[in-house]
């Protein structure tokens, strides 16, 4: 079986310098509530494109109005599922899209949340077990999202609840399924990240989550590249900020070109002044 397909899309998902900046704006699909942030979804799209983002997560008819801003080299992921937030617990996940859809719209990825510990794992692993097989026959990479089963709790939480072996667990499944990349929570220090990123044999991008100071989002991005982590997926945190294009700009910064958290936070304020 071919991987050409596949090897084409991953080298525009995982750049030449080896990283990934994923824009997250399907929130639409997953919040419970609307996200202001999302009004005007093909401005912020352009925002992030300009801050340095090379990969956007969206659904089909986003997809259509924020295809106007991409550029060549700008990737899309399509999101497969949806969820209903039933909040504070987990996500009730259900299917939206297929592979082949995804190959009509030019996409170079497909994308899956993945909500484990609730009444439902059986039908969630069946299926991510099927997109994985689905994607390696058709030359689609994979992005599996091995979050907590719910996003809209503060990230202290989640961890309280679920735990660090939570991730690891979803994250390695994840990968033994067939996943090309996988997104995963910050667990709440550089030690407990690098315990996921041992665990998955794959690349690992890491969640913006809930929405944190500048600070701490780019200390956590900063501390999960020095482990391994080739990105980030961050949405709230970009396209709810005051300037998008100026956040994603400092997050490439440190995941690019390797800035220290404290030098692109410091750009980062010097922008907002203006």
């Amino acid at each position: 079986m071919s991987r050409t397909g596949k090897e084409i899309r991953l080298k525009r998902l995982i750049d030449e310098a080896g990283v990934s900046i994923i824009c997250a704006l399907d929130h639409g699909m997953t919040s419970p509530i609307f996200l202001k942030g999302l009004t005007d979804i093909q401005a912020r799209a352009k925002e992030a494109i300009a801050g340095g983002a090379n990969v956007f997560m969206l659904g089909r008819n986003m997809a259509k109005l924020c295809i106007r801003e991409f550029r060549k080299d700008t990737s899309l992921a399509f999101m497969l599922s949806a969820s209903a937030a039933i909040c504070p617990d987990f996500n009730w996940i259900t299917e939206i899209g297929t592979v082949d859809e995804a190959l009509r719209l030019g996409a170079d990825a497909v994308v899956v949340y993945v909500a484990l510990s609730t009444s439902r794992d059986q039908e969630m692993l069946n299926f991510v077990a099927r997109v994985g097989a689905e994607c390696e026959m058709k030359g689609m990479p994979f992005i599996a999202e091995a979050e907590f089963p719910t996003a809209y709790m503060p990230q202290d939480k989640l961890h309280e609840k679920y735990g660090t072996d939570y991730l690891v667990y979803s994250s390695r499944i994840c990968a033994e399924l067939g996943a090309d990349i996988v997104k995963t929570n910050w667990p709440g220090s550089q030690k407990e990240f690098e315990k996921i990123i041992k665990a998955v044999p794959v690349p690992v991008v890491i969640a913006g989550g809930s929405r944190v100071s500048d600070q701490e989002l780019l200390k956590r991005m900063q501390e999960g590249v020095e482990v391994g982590a080739v990105g980030c997926s961050v949405g709230r945190n970009i396209f709810e900020h005051e300037n998008p294009e100026a956040m994603t700009r400092a997050l490439s910064r440190v995941i690019r070109e390797k800035w220290s958290a404290k030098r692109a936070l410091d750009e980062l304020k010097e922008t907002l002044k203006k």
